[in-house]
């Protein structure tokens, strides 16, 4: 079976309202589990915040360290799930279900060498 990321893409600010949040992260719970029941789940996880992160290069073998996201948007990358299909239909229909539960854009992209 092949390999595919799904990116789950979130607005910057604040999260939304607990009356909100909490109707989708019960489904997202429930579609995590149909993915593990169809032995579709590889592994996923949810991201902290972007101004979290630190972005490292090297230039002339210099550590070059900067706080904050790599690239600064409107939108962030909030976290991501690999799954395991057949095919990219398969792989988007998961990817699809998962847009519907978190009303969110989801990216669906194969993994190189599966």
């Amino acid at each position: 079976m092949k390999q595919y990321l799904l990116s789950v893409y979130q607005p910057d600010g604040d999260l939304p309202p607990a009356e909100i949040l909490e109707p989708i992260m019960r489904d997202l719970l429930a579609w995590n589990q149909e993915l593990r029941d169809a032995g579709a789940w590889v592994f996923g996880a949810g991201l902290h915040p972007p101004s979290t992160a630190t972005v490292v290069r090297v230039k002339d073998s210099e550590l070059l360290m900067t706080d904050g996201p790599f690239v600064e948007g409107k939108e962030h990358l909030g976290g991501f799930t690999v799954i395991a299909a057949p095919d990219l239909d398969a792989a988007v229909a998961w990817g699809r279900r998962l847009a519907e539960i978190t009303t969110l854009p989801i990216e669906v992209r194969p993994l190189q060498g599966t």
